[in-house]
C-alpha cells in the first residue's frame, strides 16, 4: 500500500464509523433500530447523491477492495453471532404454531417473488435465469432476526408470549430461508470449475452438528465457568474463519460455515463463554465493520436515475415483500385460533428484514444473480419493510408500554398465543 492509500483507508474509516454513528442515533431518536440509520449512511455515500463525488473523492478505487475485505469480515462475524444467538429451544417450546407460521412466511413470499422475477426477466434478468428467479423468491422470504430480537427488546416484548412466538418464527425463517439460498448458491454451479466440491458440503454439515458440537459440549460441561482467555477467544476465531473458508470453498458462501460455527458453540454449559464472544465480537463489529459493510453495500446502491418505470418496479416489490410475508403468516396463526390483531402483529414483525436482507442480496450481487438496478430497489425494499415494522406495530397493538405485559391479551400471567408460555428471549440487540 501507498502512503496515499493508507491515509485514504484510513480517514475513509473514520468518516464512515462518526457517520454510522450519527445516522444510528438518530434512527433512535425517531424510534427506528440504529441500522436503518446505518444503512442511509452508507447509501449516503454512494453515488445515489452528487453522482458519485462524494463517494469518490473519500474512498478512491484504490481503497475498494481494502474496504471490500473488511466488509466480508465483518459479514462472517456478523452471521457467527447469528448463530450464536439462535436458539432452537424457542421452536420446541412454541410447538407447531411456530412451524406453520413460518412455513407459511416463506414459502408464500417465495412463490410470489418467482412469479414476479419472471415478469421482471426481460428487464431486469440476469445471464443465469433460474437463479435469478429463484433467488428473487428467497429475498422476498427473509426475516432479519436481530433486527426483530431488538424491536422486541426495546418495545419491552421479549418475554411475551408474542415476542417469545415471532423470535421462534424467526429462527425457522433464518434456516428455511438459508437452506433456500444455499440450494440456489448449489444449483446455480457458481463454484465454478470445481463444482464438484459442492458435495462436500454434506458431510461437513454432519461433521459440524454430530461430531464437533459434542465435542464442544463435553468440553464446556466439565468446565462451566470458563473464562474467555486469549488462547479460547484465539481459538473461537479460528474456529469461525476456517469454517467460513471451508463453506466458501466446497462452493457455498462463506456466510454459511461463520453461522453454522455459531450455531455448534454450546448453550446451557458454555452459556458465559459465549456471553464474552458475544461482547467482544459484538462491540468490534458494531461498530467497526458493519459500518463498513453498509458503505460497501451503498456504494452499489444508484437511485439516482430512478424513473417512472421503476417506481412501479420498486411498487411491485413492495407489494410482493410485504404482502407475501403477511399473508402467509396471517393465514397460518389465524388456522391456528390466533386471534385477529395477534396474527396481524405477528405477520407484521416477521416482515423486519434490515440487515440479514442485505448480506442476502449481497451474495445475490457478489454471485451474478442480481444486476445493479433491481438490487438498488431491493435495498429501498429491506429498509422500508424495516422502518414500517414499528409504526405498524404500535398501530395494530398500542404503544411500547402497553405491550410490556407478560401476555397479549387475556388476563395477566395468560398466553392469547394457543399453545405458548412466555418464556426467556432476551437475545440478540447489540450488532444491530
Amino acid at each position: 500500500m501507498t502512503t496515499h492509500q493508507t491515509s485514504s483507508l484510513l480517514l475513509g474509516l473514520a468518516v464512515v464509523v462518526l457517520l454510522a454513528r450519527l445516522l444510528g442515533a438518530l434512527a433512535r431518536r425517531l424510534g427506528q433500530p440504529a441500522v436503518i440509520g446505518e444503512v442511509l449512511a452508507g447509501i449516503a455515500l454512494g453515488p445515489t447523491l452528487f453522482h458519485g463525488a462524494l463517494s469518490d473523492a473519500v474512498f478512491p478505487a484504490g481503497v475498494r477492495p481494502l474496504l471490500g475485505a473488511l466488509a466480508m469480515v465483518g459479514v462472517a462475524v456478523f452471521m457467527f453471532l447469528v448463530g450464536v444467538e439462535w436458539d432452537a429451544g424457542l421452536v420446541r417450546g412454541s410447538g407447531s404454531l411456530a412451524a406453520a407460521v413460518s412455513f407459511g412466511s416463506v414459502l408464500v413470499p417465495f412463490g410470489l417473488g418467482t412469479l414476479l422475477a419472471l415478469y421482471l426477466m426481460d428487464d431486469y434478468g440476469t445471464g443465469d435465469r433460474t437463479a435469478f428467479v429463484l433467488f428473487m423468491g428467497v429475498a422476498m422470504s427473509i426475516t432479519a432476526f436481530p433486527v426483530l430480537a431488538r424491536v422486541l427488546t426495546d418495545r419491552g416484548m421479549a418475554r411475551s408470549p408474542l415476542g417469545v412466538l415471532a423470535l421462534a418464527c424467526a429462527c425457522v425463517d433464518d434456516v428455511l430461508a438459508w437452506s433456500l439460498l444455499a440450494g440456489v448458491v448449489a444449483v446455480s454451479g457458481a463454484a465454478g470449475p470445481g463444482r464438484w466440491r459442492i458435495l462436500l458440503a454434506v458431510p461437513y454439515l454432519l461433521g459440524m452438528l454430530f461430531v464437533l458440537r459434542p465435542l464442544l459440549r463435553r468440553f464446556a460441561a466439565r468446565r462451566p465457568a470458563l473464562p474467555l482467555t486469549p488462547a479460547v477467544f484465539a481459538a473461537v476465531l479460528v474456529g469461525l474463519l476456517l469454517s467460513a473458508a471451508v463453506t466458501e470453498w466446497v462452493g457455498l458462501h462463506y456466510i454459511f460455515g461463520a453461522f453454522l460455527f455459531g450455531v455448534v458453540l454450546p448453550r446451557s454449559a458454555g452459556e458465559r463463554l459465549r456471553g464474552e464472544v458475544h461482547e467482544r465480537l459484538g462491540e468490534l463489529s458494531g461498530t467497526l465493520l458493519l459500518p463498513v459493510f453498509f458503505l460497501v453495500a451503498g456504494l452499489q446502491v444508484d437511485l439516482s436515475r430512478l424513473d417512472a418505470g421503476g417506481l412501479g418496479t420498486l411498487g411491485l416489490i413492495l407489494l410482493v415483500a410485504v404482502g407475501g410475508k403477511f399473508t402467509g403468516a396471517f393465514t397460518a396463526a389465524r388456522l391456528h385460533r390466533m386471534s385477529v390483531r395477534d396474527s396481524a402483529a405477528l405477520a407484521t414483525l416477521l416482515n423486519t428484514r434490515g440487515l440479514t436482507e442485505l448480506i442476502v442480496l449481497n451474495v445475490g450481487l457478489q454471485l451474478g444473480f442480481l444486476g445493479r438496478d433491481v438490487y438498488s430497489l431491493m435495498v429501498v425494499m429491506a429498509v422500508v419493510t424495516t422502518v414500517m415494522a414499528g409504526p405498524l406495530l404500535s398501530w395494530i397493538i398500542g404503544r411500547p408500554a402497553d405491550t410490556a405485559r407478560p401476555a397479549v391479551g387475556g388476563r395477566a400471567g395468560e398466553s392469547a398465543v394457543p399453545g405458548l408460555t412466555a418464556g426467556p428471549a432476551d437475545t440478540v440487540g447489540t450488532v444491530v
